[in-house]
């Protein structure tokens, strides 16, 4: 069996999920690897056969994505180029985690494309949703990498398709103490913005993790670090709390880990809206900005040492058994399966 399994590669989150589902799938059959995206900070150890640019999001330093960034970087017709060069037909299963190209290769030649991702989660009819309406935003959502079934990952499981966090092994392994710092991950924010805003908090220690610097430096109460995955997750395990965007990564091995968690949605990332939504209803305090205005709001989570409590089995093989045993050699689309996407490839 020939499987394709299609990886996003902005943000970490999806390689880092990827690293635990690939032994797996390589047990199940003859796998390639495709990457696309730019924004990732970790090398995936396995051989990848499909290296694309894709459509990435850019992050910004103001707590969001930078659009214009984006765009400038979005070449339309090198991906259309992408899309038409894949060739899906000779798979016996697609698995797509949120990576458009794989998706939109598998609309063009009519073939099923199996979702595995957080974002197709968010989704769901039982999923929290934010009170504010977003149409594009969840137009973007739903048409940025459609696919046909979808199995699904968030905060709490919501049915038999939506699973539990996948816990990578190196976290799991992890002894938990507390030495008193808090760990920060908020890579939309420029280090000048968290430091304005963190230093005004003092007698606590900061352990800053920057996409934006390449050098350790500290300033004041405030250790800034480039990205390391292995000083992160060091960093992470021994913290008293843990403050970061929406992400799904990041929050959920906080949660693992038995730490505090604050979560700042990053602007303009309606998933990441839709996970701080799951993450209030659990208990964990959301801020709606990152500001002078919600420093308050900062301070009230130091003084609170409340743990939200998660239970996250290890449900990988489970979860890749039941897509396998269902899906695989299916990838001839049902002749009454139909969907608006389609058209565009008339």
């Amino acid at each position: 069996m020939k499987i394709l399994y299609a990886i996003q590669g902005t943000g970490n989150g999806h390689i880092t999920r990827a690293m635990e589902i690939i032994p797996y799938l390589e047990k199940k059959g003859d796998l390639d690897i495709l990457v696309s995206g730019i924004q990732s900070d970790i090398e995936l150890p396995f051989k990848v056969k499909y290296k694309f640019n894709g459509m990435s999001f850019i992050f910004g330093k103001k707590g969001g994505v930078d659009f214009w960034k984006t765009f400038v970087k979005l070449n339309s017709i090198k991906l259309l180029k992408e899309i038409k060069k894949l060739n899906v037909k000779e798979y016996d299963l697609i698995i797509s985690d949120f990576e458009p190209v794989s998706c939109w290769a598998a609309i063009k030649a009519k073939r099923v494309c199996i979702g595995l991702s957080n974002q197709v989660a968010t989704l769901h009819s039982l999923a929290p949703k934010p009170k504010k309406s977003d149409l594009i935003g969840r137009l973007v959502l739903q048409n940025y990498a459609p696919t046909t079934y979808n199995y699904g990952f968030h905060f709490k499981s919501l049915d038999a398709n939506v699973f539990t966090p996948i816990i990578r092994k190196a976290v799991r392994e992890l002894i938990p103490t507390n030495e008193g710092h808090y760990t920060v991950y908020l890579p939309s924010f420029s280090d000048e913005q968290i430091i304005k805003r963190l230093k005004k908090i003092e007698n606590v220690q900061w352990q800053v993790f920057s996409k934006h610097n390449k050098e350790e430096k500290i300033v004041k109460n405030i250790k800034i670090m480039p990205i390391n995955g292995a000083q992160f997750l060091k960093s992470m395990a021994a913290s008293k709390g843990v403050f970061c965007n929406a992400g799904f990564g990041t929050a959920s091995e906080a949660l693992f880990l038995k730490k505090k968690l604050l979560v700042v949605p990053m602007k303009k990332q309606l998933e990441q809206f839709y996970n701080a939504e799951m993450l209030k209803s659990m208990g964990v305090p959301v801020l709606k900005k990152f500001n002078s205005d919600t420093l308050p709001l900062l301070k009230a989570w130091l003084m609170d040492d409340t743990i939200v409590p998660v239970d996250y089995p290890d449900n990988t093989q489970r979860m890749i058994d039941l897509i396998v045993d269902i899906h695989a050699g299916k990838q001839k689309l049902d002749a009454n399966y139909e969907s608006d996407h389609y058209s565009l490839f008339q």
